[in-house]
């Protein structure tokens, strides 16, 4: 399958998603609002030149600049537009048929004197059939008159965007008695004549008449609902007006979800220093792995021939072996970053739009849960919320997450709603789990923090610089980061109180209750406090991090969205916690956790609590207005499903290995998916194999897994190296993590520089 140029792609081939989306061939299609097509067309001339279908096309291209156009004035008769704001100037120009004065209006344009329009869609036949009748002698002069005009076409092109678009197929059993001639064979036949006499001259040259034939592909679709049989139904020629915008505007204003027409982006330096690095690793990995096999087979057991004893062979210095693992590492993180390069920024791959159907997002979703029942196992432990049963949770939400994504589900608010809570029951296990933590252990040294930030961020932070996007595109990451880091200074800021602290005097409780009101009262004002907010996360180094398209805006809805669920989370561990110190639940096998009156009063209230909160989600109606409800009431649902899944003694001692698996590397399932399973940035699908959509997603997501297994093994096995347990040496790291950091600002900030 080449790669070639999308465009070509875009201006011919494609496909319905359903009954009114439409997809190119290998591309994905942006879908301009009004803001950005006068971005694109400032100062503009646009000449839409032939016959009524054209003219159709001209009010679809001009109401995406300005909605409120009315399709009136003279049929038959040129018809002007012109938006002052931006400076753009479209024209209709009625020449029904390809003939003298056409070609005279063309060759005006090719005159020196005269400004050329920037894009012109130019296109006619249908009339040419019906005057004459359908004869053959007007085919015969059709192509003497576009012979004619083909070298103008073709010298415009030089300068400008230039399209010709081939005609429609026609419904004939709806046309009327004056147009029963214009047949599909006669329009096949004008087509022929216009695509091979166009362009002869200039086979070779870049400079080429673009062939706009994707139209008769939407029209075979859809002309049945045509109202005369020869004119498109409204929303078939709003596709084409769009398709138009992709292929001029794609390049100018790079739309992420829009990857028809774009050129592959250079790379950058950062870019280019990273691929050395990896390269220089697996080169590195290479002689060391050379030179230790050279080694052993020097030192290979060899039996003594007086003694008879078999010798040991000599053992490698952990130094060695340390560089050893960090190269091995570091050269398979450069093998799987190249397939992260080439299926996200080289135009290798094919990326198509999302579409969403019901059936495509409940129907795996039934199959994935049903699959995680027959992994059921016992636990090690029973506990409330014990490591197997978090990870099952976070392995299924995971699992829910990414159906979610690559079905396009976020269109269909009840889904949006639950997924919503999904990513809240994250952050309130962050809280749960970080607080019990500190908490039970009172452990806030810095070799804690270290690993923590460095198994969240490792994997963001090589992505950043190989995909060149900022560290706050992967959103997820920055905000565990922040409040990994606010509950780590809620606790060990003086008076540092933990469990064994707590125990010997009970007004130490009340010591940190009195935090945790500080910390939402905190919470409660950046909140409600955008300025401040921004202020804070504007100064220099932060900006860089959380900052995205200039500013922090976007950090700050993230954070706002779910900003008290992690400290819900902190308090239900302290209560938990004190319940179980107090010897207040009983956590034995099969054992429900409180009285059997309590516990069937509260099972009965938290499935109610449960089904209440997903029936007020799916009757939501304004994503707005049901977001600002959504940090206060998302605990509802997250506390509901804890005591179900705890109270009954059976459910809390069971889990699924299957879920389980996932859930230990959900982090990695989460961010890689960014660019190998979904495409541009999350915003289309990622193709490998084209034609055959089932196979694909099998294919690409046994991909995505066992790359996102093996980051994670190489995070933990980089962890050990990098984040060490001696202090002094995690000092010496920590000096040399602070000089590549300087380094990669350093580098950026001259990057930025040259941008400019």
């Amino acid at each position: 399958f080449k790669g070639g140029d999308t465009c070509e792609y875009l201006l011919s081939s494609g496909r319905f998603l359903g009954e009114k989306v439409w997809q190119p061939h290998s591309c994905m299609m942006h879908k301009y609002k009004n803001s950005e097509a006068k971005n694109c067309l400032v100062d503009k001339h646009i000449v839409f030149i032939g016959d009524s279908r054209i003219r159709q096309l001209f009010y679809s291209f001009i109401k995406l600049i300005n909605p409120q156009v009315k399709e009136e004035g003279n049929k038959h008769g040129n018809i002007p537009f012109e938006d002052k704001s931006a400076s753009i100037k479209v024209d209709f120009l009625w020449y029904p048929e390809v003939n003298g004065s056409m070609r005279q209006r063309i060759k005006s344009w090719t005159e020196g004197s005269v400004a050329k329009p920037h894009i012109i869609v130019a296109g006619a036949a249908t009339w040419s059939i019906k005057i004459h009748n359908g004869s053959n002698e007007a085919l015969t002069q059709y192509k003497v008159n576009i012979t004619s005009i083909a070298p103008l076409l073709e010298k415009l092109a030089k300068s400008s965007d230039v399209y010709w678009v081939l005609q429609d197929p026609v419904y004939e059993d709806l046309l009327s008695e004056s147009r029963k001639m214009i047949t599909n064979e006669k329009i096949d036949a004008y087509n022929e004549a216009a695509v091979r006499i166009l362009n002869s001259s200039s086979r070779n040259s870049k400079a080429k008449v673009k062939v706009f034939s994707v139209s008769k592909l939407i029209a075979q679709e859809t002309i049945m609902k045509s109202a005369d049989g020869l004119h498109l139904p409204e929303s078939s020629r709003d596709t084409n007006a769009m398709i138009l915008m992709n292929v001029y505007c794609n390049k100018i204003m790079k739309p992420i979800d829009g990857s028809c027409c774009q050129p592959q982006p250079p790379l950058t330096l950062i870019q280019k220093l990273a691929f050395c690095f990896f390269t220089l690793s697996i080169i590195g990995y290479i002689i060391i792995s050379l030179i230790h096999r050279n080694n052993y087979r020097k030192n290979k057991s060899c039996t003594d021939l007086e003694s008879g004893e078999e010798k040991k062979p000599a053992i490698s210095t952990p130094n060695i072996s340390t560089l050893e693992m960090l190269l091995h590492s570091f050269c398979k993180l450069g093998l799987i970053m190249t397939y992260f390069y080439l299926c996200d920024r080289a135009n290798l791959f094919m990326k198509e739009n999302k579409f969403y159907t019901h059936s495509s997002f409940f129907i795996p979703i039934i199959y994935v849960l049903v699959l995680g029942v027959f992994f059921t196992e016992n636990t090690k432990e029973t506990k409330v919320l014990n490591r197997e049963q978090t990870d099952e949770w976070k392995g299924w939400m995971q699992l829910v997450i990414l159906i979610y994504h690559i079905s396009g589900a976020s269109t269909f608010l009840p889904v949006y709603m639950h997924i919503r809570v999904l990513v809240a029951a994250y952050l309130f296990q962050t809280g749960y789990g970080h607080f019990s933590y500190f908490w039970v252990k009172g452990d806030f040294g810095v070799y804690r923090v270290c690993q923590v930030l460095f198994r969240l961020n490792f994997l963001v932070i090589v992505l950043c610089i190989v995909m060149d996007r900022p560290y706050q595109f992967y959103y997820f990451v920055p905000l565990v980061t922040v409040w990994f880091m606010i509950i780590y200074g809620t606790l060990a800021l003086w008076p540092q109180i933990v469990q064994k602290t707590a125990n010997g005097n009970c007004l130490w409780h009340f010591g940190l209750l009195l935090k945790l009101i500080c910390l939402l009262i905190c919470i409660y004002f950046l909140s409600y406090s955008q300025g401040a907010f921004e202020k804070i996360f504007s100064f220099w180094p932060l900006s860089k991090c959380f900052e995205l398209n200039g500013n922090v805006y976007e950090w700050w809805f993230r954070w706002k969205l779910d900003r008290y669920v992690v400290f819900h989370g902190m308090l239900f561990a302290f209560i938990y916690l004190a319940l179980q110190k107090c010897q207040m639940i009983t956590e034995g096998k099969g054992d429900p956790l409180f009285s059997s009156r309590v516990s069937n009063v509260l099972l009965v209230f938290s499935v109610v609590a449960f089904l209440t909160y997903s029936i007020w989600a799916s009757s939501c109606k304004n994503k707005t207005e049901c977001n600002e409800l959504h940090p206060s009431v998302s605990v509802v649902q997250i506390l509901a499903f804890v005591l179900i899944r705890n109270i009954p003694g059976y459910v809390r001692s069971v889990y699924s290995s299957f879920f389980a698996w996932f859930g230990k590397i959900s982090l990695e399932l989460f961010i890689c998916q960014y660019h190998i399973w979904l495409a541009a940035d999350t915003k289309g699908i990622l193709v490998l194999i084209p034609g055959y959509p089932m196979f694909n997603i099998l294919v690409s997501t046994f991909i995505f897994v066992c790359v996102a297994h093996e980051i994670s093994q190489i995070t933990n096995d980089l962890a050990q190296i990098v984040v060490p347990k001696d202090n002094s040496t995690l000092l010496k790291r920590l000096l040399c993590i602070a000089g590549f950091f300087s380094g990669l600002l350093l580098v950026s900030a001259v990057q930025d520089q040259s941008r400019h």
